[in-house]
């Protein structure tokens, strides 16, 4: 009998494996969430590579091409293992959502192909061309393959972004009435979704933030030894040049795709701000303990700043925000009996964790920047260890996000459309899903360990020297033949 098989039998058996699509939750947060620690440093260091060759291509300083080098190396590292946990990320939508894939295939299906066809092959094609083609190609072409690989990033990022953005506010579709599937109707109404305006905006935004502070801290190690320190004295000037208004953007574009989220997901807001009942205006809870559950809909204490969440909400200091209690009422009388409420407690935490330790990272932006200005920045030896430890507050920020959009969103796995449970695969028993999950995160752990491992080799080792062969030939020269 094969292992997996035997190992699925015994996982039938334990409690714990009583519920099939608890499991597939899990196993698809954890392959979701692990794969997008690895997106937003790829989305954000690939444009910031660019720029420095295009540095190095415009000044001809042999430093900016040893950093194109240094940092390239990271981008490929933290490439590879993005493309390799994506794979099994959209695995996923075969093994345990086939229901889901089933039901909307023709209209999710749509841009995930615009994803692989169009994006994912251009930037996968051209980070080859960019890897072997040092020497090989003239400058300018080189340099453009780097470009296409920015486009390329970002043009999957933005199809993906517009796959979830339907799940989260379905447009452009009809159910057809012999089949009861969702079928597309409208192409451009799907691509334009508001939703997915922001949403992009505010994943890449995010994004440039996680590679600026990966710029910084790695720029601050190195200075805090006493290495390289004129060589990476231009990456912190830079870095913080990035993230200063970057923090600052994020947070107002964060604000603006909130708004945008009222109108289609008034249960999302109204679970974040753990308000039970609609108020005009509604005051922003900053901390409260106790009120996350239909038993305790009052919170013992909590610290409220008047007038917030309509403003954040409605973009009006007076606007109406709708309630728990209410939103839950339309959606039994559009839907039918159910419980349409989310994981209060969760929904209302990852929102406060995600925009408290944006702020924190905006602070540290700030900071680095006012000592810069001063000129003790390299002096400021709590700064540096404190940006070497801020290099994880972006990733774990973006992280967050990911658990407050898709959880707040429950019970829908698109929303108003499909039910989670419905989505489930039907064939699929609980230890088959424990058996996967537990092989998928072995594997995980492995990868994890070897990508840390090798990104943190690499981030501390001294740029390289640029040998006088491999040196800049001019436009007019003939690129060498290997």
């Amino acid at each position: 009998m094969p292992l997996c098989a035997i190992l699925s039998a015994a996982m039938d058996s334990l409690p714990l494996a009583a519920d099939a699509l608890t499991l597939a939750r899990w196993q698809f947060a954890t392959t979701t969430l692990y794969h997008f620690i690895f997106v937003p440093l790829t989305l954000g260091l690939a444009p910031v590579i660019a720029y420095m060759q295009t540095k190095w291509y415009r000044t001809r300083d042999e430093s900016w091409l040893r950093l194109t080098k240094f940092f390239g190396t990271l981008l490929l590292i933290n490439f590879a293992i993005g493309a390799a946990t994506g794979l099994l990320q959209e695995f996923q939508f075969g093994m345990n959502w086939s229901s889901y894939s089933q039901f909307v295939g023709d209209v999710f299906g749509s841009t995930l192909a615009l994803e692989g066809l169009i994006a994912f092959m251009l930037e996968s094609t051209f980070i080859g061309i960019w890897v072997f083609g040092w020497g090989r190609l003239s400058e300018r072409m080189h340099l453009a393959s780097i470009w296409l690989v920015v486009a390329g990033t970002w043009l999957s990022t933005t199809f993906i972004l517009m796959a979830n953005s339907w799940m989260q506010n379905p447009v452009g579709y009809s159910i057809d009435a012999a089949t009861g599937q969702a079928r597309m109707v409208d192409l451009w109404a799907v691509l334009t979704n508001p939703i997915a305006i922001w949403a992009v905006a505010h994943t890449l935004l995010a994004s440039l933030m996680v590679a600026s502070f990966l710029l910084l801290g790695i720029a601050c190690w190195h200075i805090l030894k006493g290495r390289n320190v004129d060589l990476f004295r231009p990456v912190v000037k830079l870095s913080l040049y990035m993230a200063i208004p970057i923090s600052t953007l994020t947070l107002l574009v964060g604000s603006e795709f909130g708004v945008a989220l009222t109108g289609p997901q008034p249960m999302k807001i109204a679970s974040a701000e753990a308000l039970w009942n609609s108020e005009q205006p509604a005051s922003f809870s900053l901390f409260q303990i106790g009120g996350f559950s239909v038993d305790d809909q009052e919170p013992s204490f909590s610290l409220d700043i008047p007038y917030l969440l309509s403003f954040l909400a409605t973009n009006t200091f007076t606007g109406k925000v709708e309630g728990m209690n209410q939103v839950q009422a339309s959606a039994q009388a559009k839907y039918g009996p159910g419980n349409y409420i989310p994981d209060v407690k969760l929904a209302y935490w990852s929102m406060r964790g995600m925009a408290y330790i944006g702020s924190l990272s905006a602070t540290i932006a700030l900071l680095g920047g006012f000592l810069y200005w001063r000129g003790t920045l390299e002096k400021s030896r709590w700064f540096l260890k404190t940006a070497v430890a801020g290099i994880s507050l972006p990733f774990i920020t973006a992280l967050i996000g990911w658990v407050f959009t898709e959880t707040a969103r429950q019970p829908w796995v698109a929303y108003g459309v499909l039910k989670t449970a419905d989505g489930l695969s039907q064939s699929v028993g609980p230890g088959e899903i424990i058996a996967s999950l537990t092989a998928f995160m072995l594997l995980y752990i492995a990868i994890g360990i070897t990508a840390f491992v090798l990104l943190r080799r690499y981030a501390i080792l001294d740029p390289p020297q640029i040998l006088p062969a491999e040196d800049a030939k001019s436009e007019s020269e003939p690129a060498p033949v290997y």
